[in-house]
């Protein structure tokens, strides 16, 4: 069986007796609403993984004593399909976000998949579940895959079986604001990972780290948190749920990949873009006070996010210690609109996909 030019082994395929209906683009929010069907694969050791198949999205059950819930082994992706302008569907570089999702199972002793045949696997689930793709700019299909661990045992050890699962979630933008600058606090109370430690792999246990900053942030009227290193409490890593960029003396900087941050595939895509724009890109240790010493002398031009969900988000206001500074008169930068206008093009049909990023599920 062929989807996308991939070839895999069948897959068994249970439909809805009903079919559901798209709603109104109003009606979408964020990770609200699932489609119709699911992909699924089991992982056995000494087998490994195998009966890949899709089924009707719902309810799965597990054992009380199952390893995930007790030892939190899992990993999961965010990626999008896309609608373009000639009535396509269409994944935004897939292949860069399953590697990524290996790069998380190494990091978690989960095996590794093979990316061509979960990817023809997401093609076929996404064929099947087409209609559930909107089309209105700012709106996709955001894609979700995850393993879980799924011994039965009550004990600290690497698991010998595991479930892989690609659910489907037609999404809004994922701000209500829209593409408008956020405030963020700079968090310098709680750490998020040090090196060493998870902080670079896509797993439930980061995001739970994260939970009571973003809470006491959104309390206090933020958007986001912005996570300093959890040695210096000094250097900027990234936002709760993006990387982050600065752009200072018409230079771009992002914090380098020490080992703490996730290697963000939309931080890549701008990375690139910069160089290939001519731009003077920089990898390397920020810290907050430098930020802020650039702020005071005018140099700092633009701050912005970078991440699947939002895919460019500018930055208008920080606060750090309680000290809150405003960038580019909390204005969208020059340079975020660019870049998001860009991107989203190439994601849409409007603009040529000269870098081969989008991986055609229908033609």
């Amino acid at each position: 069986m062929s989807f996308g030019g991939i070839v895999m082994t069948e897959i068994s395929v249970s439909k809805v007796e009903q079919a559901g209906v798209l709603p109104t683009d109003d009606q979408l929010g964020f990770g609200k609403i699932f489609t119709d069907h699911m992909f699924i694969m089991d992982y056995e050791e000494g087998k490994g993984w195998h009966s890949p198949r899709i089924v009707p999205y719902g309810e799965f059950s597990f054992l009380p004593a199952t390893i995930v819930f007790h030892y939190g082994q899992a990993i999961f992706e965010g990626m999008k399909a896309f609608r373009t302008s000639n009535d396509q569907i269409a994944v935004f570089r897939a292949n860069h976000y399953l590697n990524r999702f290996n790069r998380s199972a190494s990091h978690l002793c989960i095996p590794q998949i093979n990316v061509e045949e979960v990817k023809a696997g997401l093609f076929q689930l996404l064929e099947l579940d087409k209609a559930w793709v909107p089309s209105k700019l700012g709106t996709s299909l955001y894609i979700r895959p995850f393993i879980v661990s799924t011994d039965g045992y009550i004990g600290v050890k690497v698991s010998s079986t595991y479930k892989l699962f690609i659910i489907l979630s037609p999404v809004g933008a994922y701000y209500s604001n829209g593409f408008n600058p956020v405030s963020i606090k700079v968090e310098d109370k709680y750490v998020r990972a040090t090196k060493g430690g998870l902080g670079q792999a896509k797993t439930p246990a980061n995001y739970a780290m994260s939970l009571n900053a973003q809470a006491e942030a959104h309390e206090q009227g933020f958007d986001q948190v912005l996570w300093l290193d959890a040695v210096h409490r000094k250097y900027v890593e990234e936002v709760g749920t993006m990387n982050i960029f600065f752009k200072i003396n018409d230079e771009i900087i992002t914090p380098e990949l020490s080992g703490s941050i996730l290697g963000g595939i939309t931080r890549q895509t701008v990375l690139e873009l910069a160089q290939n724009w001519g731009l003077k890109t920089t990898e390397r240790q920020i810290s907050i006070e430098e930020v802020y010493e650039a702020h005071a002398k005018g140099e700092l031009q633009e701050v912005f996010g970078t991440g699947t969900a939002a895919v460019i988000s500018p930055v208008g206001e920080l606060s750090w210690k309680g000290q809150k500074i405003n960038i580019n008169n909390n204005q969208t930068g020059e340079f975020a609109k660019k870049l998001f206008d860009f991107v989203t093009g190439v994601q849409y049909g409007s603009v040529p996909d000269e870098f081969s990023w989008m991986d055609k599920v229908t033609v």
